[in-house]
């Protein structure tokens, strides 16, 4: 019955222009199909890819499946399978985000506002999109507003394996400049002159607890990162990464030290809640100020936002809340037009669930590529996507219903953690 009401709805669909599509809305378009496809099953894999990352399914009455994935983190399966799992069996997947809130509301007491929660429900979020898309035979991003870009452009974080010899710098522009992706946007830590975990590389007078930058460490930041720059050339773009650990003052000389290659942006020098102290930070700072990663829903962003916190917001789209809430950050943040990048720390499931929401948003500047450990070519291999999933700079959008992807299921049954089974 299912199949056949959607099979009818699409022929009707083919004749719409765009436009139409973007106007109505993606309710409109699934009115024919409300109440005739149910959710039957959520399903869950623990997997070892960048990091440990948690894989969703779900499964309709129609036969019609969505995946999606969750940030990192132990715990996210318990809380999908142990309390979202039931909260949605049974609903129509076309309301997503009543959905949404049905999760939210129904965790944590009075609703859950960070953590392994929200990032749980988001899993299960980019999980529904899929669904939907798949039942209305258009991608994503065509639902979530329309389309502002064919391709989003990657950065990706990685640098050379010692920016203090010029040699290895520009050995890794090398590769960086002739690899198939094509990226022109790189990320490269500040925090590690010296390497604070090894006692023996780390500077007298410098304060493992607090980050404290001495003088000798501000010397060393500079020196990497302009031998970084006069490597990779003015046509590669370069972002500071730190990882919350200074106080203003320090962050604020760090923004004056790398000041001179002209960066993209100086990430997270300080702890990721709110203080006026980001305020001041981005007032004085010679560099754009960006944060976010570690921010959940609307109202972890909002203070940065209406304090002018920051001169750029990043999200990670499967931590924070998903796509539609990811969309609502940017909606206000374009109030305050602080444009939007976001943080990936996941498989090509979650990266490209999150472009189709970054091409959905006016104001963006670019999603990280972090394969981490991976080489890029084993990071892409988890899944199958016509194409590549980098190519030219951008994460590609494909023109398919939902957001295109398959998992590999031999690769992602070589890294399944211990335990753990296809689809448990």
């Amino acid at each position: 019955m299912a199949r056949t009401v959607r099979r009818n709805f699409l022929k009707g669909m083919a004749a719409l222009a765009p436009a139409s599509v973007a106007l109505s809305g993606y309710r409109a378009l699934a009115a024919p199909l409300q109440k005739k496809v149910r959710i039957t099953d959520v399903k869950t894999m623990f997997v070892q890819a960048h990091t440990q990352t948690t894989f969703v399914k779900i499964e309709t009455d129609s036969g019609i499946t969505g995946i999606g994935e969750a940030y990192w983190g132990y715990g996210v399966k318990d809380v999908i399978l142990g309390y979202l799992r039931g909260l949605i069996l049974g609903q129509d997947p076309i309301d997503v985000e009543p959905l949404f809130y049905k999760m939210w509301h129904s965790t944590g007491g009075a609703g859950s506002e960070a953590g392994v929660t929200v990032t749980a429900i988001s899993g299960v979020e980019i999980a529904l999109w899929d669904v939907v898309g798949k039942i209305l035979g258009l991608p994503v991003v065509k639902l979530l507003g329309g389309q502002y870009r064919e391709g989003v452009r990657a950065y990706w974080t990685s640098y050379p394996k010692n920016m203090l010899d010029p040699e290895s710098c520009r050995e890794y522009a090398a590769m960086l400049k002739s690899h198939k992706f094509g990226i022109t946007a790189i990320k490269a830590d500040a925090d590690n002159y010296p390497r604070k975990y090894d006692p023996e590389e780390r500077e007298p007078g410098h304060d493992f607890v607090t980050g404290h930058l001495t003088r000798k460490d501000l010397e060393r930041i500079s020196k990497g990162f302009t031998q970084l720059r006069e490597a990779v050339g003015d046509d590669i773009d370069i972002a500071v990464h730190c990882h919350w650990e200074f106080d203003w003052i320090d962050a604020l000389r760090l923004a004056r030290t790398v000041a001179p290659i002209d960066p993209m942006w100086l990430e997270d020098p300080m702890p990721p809640f709110y203080s006026e102290s980001w305020t001041k930070l981005t007032a004085e700072s010679p560099v754009p100020i960006l944060t976010g990663e570690n921010l959940y829903l609307r109202q972890g962003f909002q203070p940065f936002l209406l304090n002018q916190g920051c001169h750029l917001a990043q999200i990670d789209i499967p931590k924070a809340g998903g796509l539609w809430e990811s969309k609502k950050i940017a909606d206000l943040a374009e109030l305050f037009e602080i444009p939007i990048c976001a943080h990936i720390a996941s498989t090509p499931v979650g990266a490209i669930a999150s472009a189709h929401c970054a091409a959905a948003i006016r104001d963006f500047r670019a999603q990280e590529f972090s394969p981490g450990r991976l080489t890029p070519e084993e990071w892409e291999s988890f899944v199958i996507y016509d194409g590549g999933v980098i190519r030219g700079g951008k994460y590609r959008i494909l023109d398919k219903p939902g957001y295109g992807v398959a998992l590999n299921e031999d690769v992602v049954r070589k890294h399944l953690m211990p335990g753990e089974t296809w689809w448990g």
